[in-house]
C-alpha cells in the first residue's frame, strides 16, 4: 500500500503536533504519525505533567497557525522570571534577583502550558485542519531517499512518499539514525522530577527559579487548582537523590520539597502524581539530511533551565516554514535543506553550550563554588545593559 504528501512528521510529541498544525495551515498536504497516542487529560497514565512556556516568539508563531486561540484562556502569563541562590549553610534564599518583562518588552517573557494539555489542543487543531493526516498509533520504521523524494516505511508496513521529512521522533530518532547523523551526548547523572503543587501564597505570575545544588528547583506559575494558587515544579538533582524522592511516600516528599523550597510560595501541596526522566543534553552534528530536516530532540536537547526547549523547537519551524512558503516548489530540496542547516545550527550550538554552563554551575556542591556562584548573580544584575542583554538572548529576540 503506498501514500504520497508535501510532508510526513515523524513524531507526534509537542513538536511534531505544532509543526503538522503550522505546516497544515500553510497548505501543504501533511501525514503525521507517531507510534503513541497523545495522552490528553492531566490524571490519566502516561500523562505529561512538565509544563512550557511559550515565549514571545514562539507565540507568534502559533497566532499565525491559528492554534493560539484554543492556548489562551489556558495560559499562565511569566511576568518575572525569579533567579534565587540558596547555596548557603542551610537552604534559605541569600540572592534574589528578579529579571522583569516590563524591562524590555510590554508583553509577558512568556505564557506557561501543561503539556498534557498542549497535547490536547494540538489534536484538537489538527481535526480542524483538512490538509492533516494524523496518524496516531504507527511510528516509522525504514527511510529512503532520493534527490527527488523521499520514501518513508511505517510500521504497519504501508510506504509514504513525501517531498520532506520532518524528524520530530525524539532524542533516540529513528529518522535520524536512518540518515546516518551522528549525534553528541552529555550525561550529566541528574535527573528531574516533575509534579503540580498548590501552595499557601499567589505566586502572581513570577517563575522562580532556586540554585542550590544539584540542579535547580523551578516553580512556574500554572493557573488555580480546585480553587488554590497552583504551580509546576521541575526538581534537578543527582540521579540517586532523584530516585530516593521519587520513592517517598507523600508526607516525607512533601517535607523536602518545603525545605528546597525556601519557603518562597508558603507550605507546598503535592498536587499530582511525580514524573522523573533523566538529564542530557546532545546535539546532532547537522539539522539535515537527503530530503530530511531533524528538529526539536531530534537535533537538540537541553536540561530544563531558562525555558529553551520547546521554543528552539518552534525556532526551527519558523525557519523551516519560512523557507517553504518562500519557495513552496523547492520544499525538501538540497538549496532548502542547507540554508534550514545555517539558519539554524550555530544559534543552537550557543544555546547548547549556554545551558550546560548553567546546569554544571547550579550542579555545584563546594561551598566556596556556590559562594563564587551567588556573586557572579549579583554582579550580571547589577549591570542594567548585561542583564536587557541576557532576557533577549533567552527570549531569542533582538
Amino acid at each position: 500500500m503506498a501514500d504520497s504528501c508535501d510532508i510526513l512528521i515523524s513524531g507526534g510529541g509537542i513538536a511534531g503536533l505544532t509543526a503538522a498544525a503550522t505546516l497544515g495551515a500553510a497548505g501543504f498536504k501533511v501525514i503525521c504519525v507517531d507510534p503513541t497516542p497523545p495522552v490528553t487529560l492531566r490524571d490519566d497514565a502516561g500523562a505529561d505533567l512538565r509544563t512550557t512556556a511559550i515565549l514571545q516568539p514562539a507565540k507568534a508563531l502559533l497566532q499565525e497557525a491559528g492554534i493560539w486561540t484554543k492556548l489562551n484562556s489556558h495560559a499562565a502569563p511569566l511576568d518575572i522570571m525569579r533567579i534565587i541562590d540558596a547555596g548557603g549553610t542551610e537552604p534559605v534564599a541569600r540572592v534574589t534577583k528578579d529579571f522583569k518583562s516590563a524591562d524590555i518588552s510590554d508583553q509577558p517573557f512568556g505564557w506557561n502550558l501543561p503539556n498534557w494539555l498542549l497535547r490536547r489542543e494540538l489534536a484538537a487543531r489538527l481535526d480542524d485542519l483538512a490538509t492533516v493526516d494524523f496518524r496516531p498509533g504507527l511510528g516509522t520504521s525504514g527511510l529512503f531517499t532520493r534527490t527527488n523524494a523521499a520514501q518513508v516505511t511505517l510500521s504497519d508496513g504501508t510506504c509514504v512518499t513525501a517531498r520532506l521529512v520532518l524528524a520530530c521522533d525524539g532524542r533516540d530518532s529513528p529518522m535520524r539514525r536512518a540518515a546516518g547523523i551522528p549525534v553528541r551526548t552529555t550525561r550529566y547523572g541528574q535527573k528531574a522530577l516533575a509534579f503540580a503543587v498548590t501552595h499557601a501564597l499567589p505566586h502572581q505570575n513570577v517563575s522562580t527559579e532556586i540554585h542550590r545544588s544539584g540542579g535547580p528547583f523551578t516553580l512556574v506559575p500554572l493557573p488555580d487548582h480546585n480553587g488554590q494558587p497552583s504551580s509546576a515544579i521541575v526538581w534537578m538533582e543527582r540521579g540517586p537523590r532523584a530516585q530516593a524522592l521519587q520513592r517517598m511516600d507523600v508526607d516525607a516528599f512533601e517535607t523536602e520539597m518545603n525545605r528546597r523550597s525556601c519557603g518562597v510560595l508558603g507550605q507546598l501541596h503535592l498536587a499530582s502524581r511525580r514524573s522523573i526522566w533523566p538529564i542530557i543534553s546532545q546535539s546532532a552534528a547537522r539539522m539535515n539530511g537527503e530530503r530530511l530536516a531533524l528538529m526539536a530532540e531530534a537535533a537538540h536537547v537541553v536540561p530544563p533551565i531558562g525555558a529553551q526547549g520547546l521554543n528552539m523547537s518552534l525556532g526551527d519551524l519558523r525557519v523551516l516554514l519560512d523557507l517553504a512558503q518562500a519557495r513552496p516548489e523547492g520544499l525538501g530540496d538540497a538549496a532548502m535543506l542547507e540554508s534550514y542547516h545555517k539558519a539554524r545550527h550555530s544559534d543552537i550550538m550557543m544555546r547548547v553550550k549556554g545551558i550546560d554552563l548553567l546546569n554544571r554551575t547550579s550542579m555545584l556542591t563546594p561551598r566556596p563554588l556556590r559562594d563564587l556562584r551567588a556573586f557572579g548573580l549579583n554582579a550580571l544584575y547589577s549591570i542594567a545593559p548585561v542583564r536587557k542583554t541576557l532576557m533577549q538572548m533567552g527570549l531569542g529576540v533582538k
